[in-house]
């Protein structure tokens, strides 16, 4: 069946990184179809009144035919507002973009979009994107830990202000922001331009979702495993010698490439397990998972200790059967994300593997 929940995307970013300015970009643009926006306050959005056609106290109507919509209330009754209106054909959109505050934590909204009963079954997280400013942005992820998040639970990171800056500061804070998401996409965007047709179609779970979007939503687009390394199975995250702080060394990530599929039982238990003992502390876990007695792959996507329900790839390739899975985690050792991944090769003799966390 055709998923008819409508696509949300997270934007969130540092403050005064040029998410108005990306805004402003997407409520002109409606070549990927129309766009509902959420902010919290018009007078904050800072839109271009030239590009409105009609405006009332609670959405604003741009000349795109995109719209604006300023949050009354919490964000689920905002959202079940518009979703209704356009249900009953008051409204016209196709996909749904939350701007966030400066400072806010994506993983809370993403959660309450898992949890709340009617968001559920009406909205579907389309991507995270995250906008950072390339010539404040060290000093921000020095002092707010809440930035680092933001880049580490992103999809999508747009680089923003590198006109500012010499090209080599603009590639050391670059490499920084790999370091911290090796998976998320990264380009530069200047004043917005150009950065609308990036936004959209970033979540590959999805059931006609393709290998290569698939792979790469999970690991990103890093340089290729090193081969003596895939023998192991184990991928940890790619570490550069870069200027970090405190911050930045509290969000780890490791990948796993298992060539053999996995067992239900112990794909449950380590799942199971991950949750119990640290679910808190995993800002995200992603992947495509080959289970033992299935044909096809499931994609799957958790934040915290709430999980997307898994799908099932319709188009996978046959000769292709390895598992790949991803986890970005706060406040966890590389030896203690390698621990939890270690559990998905299960022994020989069956019997559930020592699974143990232990202070960094």
């Amino acid at each position: 069946m055709n998923d008819q929940r409508i696509p949300l995307t997270l934007l969130t970013g540092f403050l005064g990184a040029g998410k108005t300015t990306l805004l402003n970009e997407v409520l002109t643009d409606a070549s990927f179809g129309r766009v509902a926006v959420i902010v919290n306050e018009f007078g904050e959005a800072g839109l271009d009144h030239d590009l409105m056609e009609q405006s009332s106290e609670e959405v604003i109507l741009m000349q795109s035919g995109c719209l604006c919509c300023s949050i009354r209330g919490d964000l689920s009754n905002t959202i079940s507002s518009l979703v209704g209106r356009k249900n009953r054909k008051e409204i016209e959109f196709d996909r749904l973009l939350i701007e966030t505050t400066g400072l806010a934590d994506p993983g809370p909204i993403t959660q309450t979009l898992l949890v709340d009963a009617i968001l559920a079954r009406t909205t579907v997280l389309d991507g995270i994107v995250t906008v950072a400013d390339a010539a404040n942005g060290p000093k921000t992820l020095d002092a707010q830990f809440e930035a680092v998040s933001q880049v580490a639970m992103a999809d999508l990171i747009i680089v923003s202000k590198t006109d500012l800056i010499t090209a080599a500061e603009a590639e050391s804070f670059q490499s920084r922001l790999r370091t911290i998401n090796p998976s998320a996409k990264l380009i530069q965007s200047h004043k917005g331009k150009g950065t609308s047709k990036h936004l959209w179609n970033l979540n590959a779970l999805k059931p006609k979702s393709t290998k290569p979007d698939v792979v790469k939503w999970t690991l990103g687009e890093a340089p290729k495993l090193d081969p003596l390394e895939n023998i192991s199975g184990f991928a940890p995250a790619q570490k550069l010698s870069l200027p970090t702080s405190s911050h930045d060394n509290r969000i780890g990530s490791a990948s796993i490439v298992l060539d053999s599929p996995i067992k239900d039982t112990t794909f449950d238990l380590w799942l199971d397990t991950l949750i119990a003992m640290r679910g808190k502390d995993i800002l995200r876990v992603k992947g495509v998972v080959f289970i033992e007695g299935v044909e096809k792959p499931f994609v799957f996507h958790g934040v915290q200790d709430i999980f997307d329900p898994p799908v099932l790839l319709e188009d996978w390739p046959k000769t292709d059967s390895q598992s790949r899975i991803v986890i970005i985690g706060r406040d966890l050792s590389d030896s203690q994300l390698q621990s939890t991944l270690d559990m998905l090769r299960a022994p020989p003799d069956d019997k559930a593997p020592n699974f143990k966390f232990i202070n960094p």
